[in-house]
């Protein structure tokens, strides 16, 4: 289909800043906290209630640690009734660390000279999906550099590829992309490719220390990363995906933007993030920020837990950044999505050995379990892993899904698509230990479940996986 610029020329009225930096103080200033405003402010949240900026202010200015308690056990509570208890697993894939941005914080910065650059070949990323299927992943995230080299045309073509892998029973059944923002007609190009969530991280959102850390390349301009999510609504790419790079400026003016630009799409698209991620400053090559705002344990855990009441249907996503201490007590505050298995150094998954390196990758990991020690450790506190790509394969993204997530009716599709996701996983690639301990979970979860019919055809899914069939879901 060709093309057509002029098509959006309405639609751009809408793509014009909307962060305003005296707003989100004014709100921070003003909030008190009290502890019948917090109550109240969390009952409204477990009745899957988006918050307000004014709502979200109160909860970022709470002190108290045993109102902070109660704010942890809201997003506990609230968690439970939208995602239950499955986690969705994921695995970045670096195609490329070529980069015309000079990021303070970044390894890929072009002026960092220590940085080994590189970009795969299409046979290297076969070699890669072939290891990462090896081990059972089922979804991918693509991530590089800001380069010209790296245009639409060559993530597509890479997407495809992707996709055209199958290792034994492995193959990969959803590619997301963290990309450059793109413009009306580069959105339509990877749309087309089949991808799943496009992610743009906008890293901060106070305009003055955005300038600060991005010093030059098409990085530097804040509105136009700022807006690219209303050309990809416009072309149909409606499964988007945003986050903050804690630690380059005040957390608590970040968590209120992060809310700001979520009123934005609903107000223009009806149609929220489906994705929220929240990486912490860590080491990197060349690395050169201000220590003053980077976020303690204490605080990170207390906003995730305020993300997960204040934006209940969205998807919160937790990166191996951190180590597996922090992500085990996060999850149980709001987390639903998390990679395992992760390796950042372009090429390293289908090395025999491997040792990180910061001169061959982004930033220092901190949780660097396999995919198999992830998910045991999920098996013993009760998650069930999940694989599972239905809603793309439905069709139940952008609008659509929020008409499912948003009342939490997402919920009842999300558990038993985990449970034969998991099925697949015991069957194909775990342990015997794994396997044991994946059955007694998936028994016990469909004890649980209430509808009779939907149990009995559950379990003729979960017999048909035993008997050698594969990618079935409801």
């Amino acid at each position: 289909m060709k093309f057509n610029p002029e098509r959006y020329r309405i639609s751009d009225e809408k793509s014009v800043p909307f962060i305003d930096a005296d707003e989100i103080w004014t709100y921070l200033n003003n909030a008190s906290s009290t502890a019948e405003q917090v109550r109240a402010i969390i009952q409204r949240s477990l009745s899957k209630n988006r918050l307000s900026l004014e709502e979200v202010a109160v909860l970022v200015n709470t002190t108290d640690p045993l109102l902070i308690e109660e704010i942890k056990e809201g997003a506990r509570e609230l968690k439970r009734k939208v995602y239950g208890n499955r986690m969705v697993l994921f695995a970045p894939l670096y195609l490329g660390n070529l980069c015309q941005n000079n990021c303070l914080y970044c390894g890929f910065r072009s002026t960092n000279k220590d940085q080994h650059r590189v970009t795969l070949t299409k046979e290297q990323i076969i070699r890669e999906v072939e290891a990462l299927e090896s081990v059972g992943q089922k979804r991918l995230v693509l991530s590089l550099g800001e380069h010209k080299n790296y245009d639409a045309a060559f993530i597509a073509d890479c997407v495809r590829t992707v996709y055209s892998v199958k290792k034994g029973n492995g193959e990969i059944r959803r590619v997301n992309v963290n990309a450059a923002p793109m413009d009306h007609e580069g959105f339509e190009t990877v749309r087309q490719a089949g991808i799943g969530t496009y992610q743009i991280f906008q890293e901060t959102y106070h305009p003055e220390t955005y300038a600060k850390y991005h010093k030059s390349g098409p990085k530097s301009d804040f509105n136009w990363r700022l807006t690219a999510f209303d050309r990809a609504q416009d072309v149909g790419l409606d499964d988007n995906g945003f986050g903050v790079l804690f630690g380059l400026y005040d957390w608590r003016y970040e968590v209120l933007a992060l809310v700001r630009h979520t009123n934005h799409l609903e107000a223009c698209y009806n149609v929220g993030p489906h994705t929220i991620s929240f990486p912490r400053i860590k080491d990197a090559s060349s690395m050169n920020v201000d220590d003053r705002y980077l976020v303690s344990d204490e605080d990170f855990v207390k906003l995730i837990a305020i993300l997960r009441l204040a934006v209940p249907y969205t998807g919160l996503i937790l990166t191996a950044r951190e180590p597996s201490l922090v992500r085990k007590e996060a999850l149980d505050f709001g987390v639903s999505q998390l990679d395992g298995g992760t390796k950042l150094e372009i090429g390293s998954y289908s090395e025999t050995e491997h040792q990180q390196d910061l001169k061959r990758e982004q930033f220092k990991i901190n949780d660097d379990r396999s995919l198999a020690e992830v998910i045991d450790d999920l098996l013993d506190n009760k998650y069930i892993p999940s694989f599972c790509t239905a809603c793309y394969r439905r069709g139940r993204t952008g609008e659509h899904f929020m008409e499912f997530s948003v009342p939490g009716f997402i919920k009842r599709f999300c558990t038993p698509n985990a449970l034969l996701t998991l099925v697949e996983y015991i069957q194909d690639y775990a342990s015997p230990s794994v396997a044991e301990k994946g059955w007694r979970l998936i028994n016990e979860t469909v004890e649980e479940l209430e509808d009779d019919k939907f149990k009995i055809e559950l379990i003729k899914r979960i017999e048909k996986i035993k008997q050698g069939e594969r990618d079935l879901y409801f």
